[in-house]
């Protein structure tokens, strides 16, 4: 039985007692999430792939969502529309809306225009469609809307269509103003997912959530799942209460998204300086408050490795659980590497990663998963590198390198 059927009492009211049987166990069925042991969080140990752990986390937290399908993000949104239509109700006791568009265009126009009027809105997406929301990802980053954009990283179809997973779409909207915060593994995209939800309401700044295409997405592990209702006394109620309190009301008029000339824009577009610089923290608090009740806890920039480690391995993604499970034998040779896992992409915390490193440290290599034709290097290379030149650990060598374009996976 699925576990979020116990979250509410009753869940599934639009469900005759005759059907009821069957809806559950064709619900569970279907999204490949079943019920277990109680786990030492409070909730319950599942079997789940990606996909569904970020359901489990972004429906608890959604008055509405506006999706459209896409690889390999499809399954999170078609489940999130099952339970709707099953009647089953998110954290706050209310059953969320879930409407299909004609495009992503379409699905990010009417995400923008909800979040205007005070809902908690998401949506699910990947590769050409995330691009194709990019002009609304600017709108809503710049009306500092909270909300949370779960994306399963996939390639960009260039020389090639290729629906396996790299990190070329998420790269390609660092600029639009969100915030972007990753995952390394299946229990992570449950737990980002999570944090995302949460910091956004504080920090009233936009999150894109992403967790690599297939490989966490349709990946199955053990997951620890926290109830609704725990994740309900986690929301900072006064935050929330300001965004509905924003909402466009014609009853209490304001202008909002006009022209600005010369004389102004600059100004304005500096204006949100301040709640860029506050969302590290603010993020960071939140990983706290769900390790103090989970018990899995996050940084910023994860170290894992050796306290005297002379080299370092950056990477975003799965490819950090890699990295990671070759550390025993690389440092049993002899040798002193660590890894740094990037948790919160942007915005990029120098202080913090700074922070992560061992003074020890003297070669850092960066693996993106990405390819920018043209540029001096790729995205995160480019931001480890600037960190160190005005840092005044200056000696350190960086070098860059690519993996993992279209799915081309390593392994230890």
């Amino acid at each position: 039985m699925l576990s979020t059927l116990n979250h509410t009492t009753p869940c599934l009211s639009v469900v005759t007692k005759g059907a009821l049987g069957a809806s559950r166990n064709a619900m569970a069925a279907s999204s490949r999430h079943f019920a277990g042991k109680a786990s030492p969080s409070g909730g319950e140990w599942q079997t789940m792939d990606g996909c569904t752990a970020v359901c489990h986390s972004s429906y608890a937290m959604m008055d509405t969502a506006f999706i459209y399908p896409i690889t390999p993000s499809s399954p999170a949104a078609e489940l999130a529309e099952q339970w709707s239509a099953l009647g089953v109700k998110n954290a706050f006791g209310d059953v969320p809306k879930i409407t299909q568009m004609q495009s992503e265009a379409g699905a990010s126009g009417a995400l923008h225009g909800a979040l205007a009027a005070g809902s908690l809105a998401t949506t699910y997406t990947a590769s050409q469609g995330l691009l194709l929301m990019v002009p609304n990802m600017y709108k809503i980053a710049g009306e500092l809307l909270p909300c949370v954009m779960h994306v399963a990283a996939r390639a960009v179809a260039g020389q090639a269509l290729s629906i396996f997973g790299d990190h070329q779409d998420v790269m390609a909207v660092r600029q639009t103003g969100f915030a972007m915060i990753d995952a390394n593994t299946v229990q992570e995209c449950h737990d980002m997912a999570l944090i995302s939800h949460l910091a956004t309401l504080r920090a009233r700044v936009p999150f894109v959530s992403f967790f690599d295409g297939f490989r966490l997405s349709h990946n199955i592990e053990k997951v620890d799942t926290l109830p609704y209702n725990q994740m309900r006394r986690m929301v900072d109620m006064k935050a929330l209460n300001a965004h509905r309190a924003r909402a466009l009301n014609p009853n209490r008029p304001y202008v909002r998204g006009t022209n600005e000339n010369p004389d102004v824009y600059f100004q304005q577009f500096e204006a949100s300086n301040a709640f860029y610089d506050k969302t590290p923290q603010i993020v960071q608090e939140e990983m706290d408050r769900v390790g103090a009740v989970t018990g899995r806890h996050y940084d910023l920039f994860q170290w894992t490795g050796p306290k005297d480690a002379e080299a370092a391995v950056v990477v975003l993604g799965s490819g950090a659980s890699v990295v990671e499970e070759a550390l025993p034998y690389i440092n049993a040779q002899g040798k002193k590497v660590g890894v740094v896992k990037p948790r919160l992409y942007r915005p990029w915390s120098s202080e913090d990663f700074l922070k992560s490193l061992p003074k020890t440290v003297k070669r850092i290599a960066v693996l993106d998963r990405t390819k920018e034709p043209g540029s001096l290097g790729e995205p995160l290379y480019l931001d480890v590198a600037s960190t160190i030149q005005e840092s005044d650990r200056t000696n350190i060598k960086v070098i860059g390198g690519r993996w993992g374009l279209g799915q081309k996976e390593f392994t230890p």
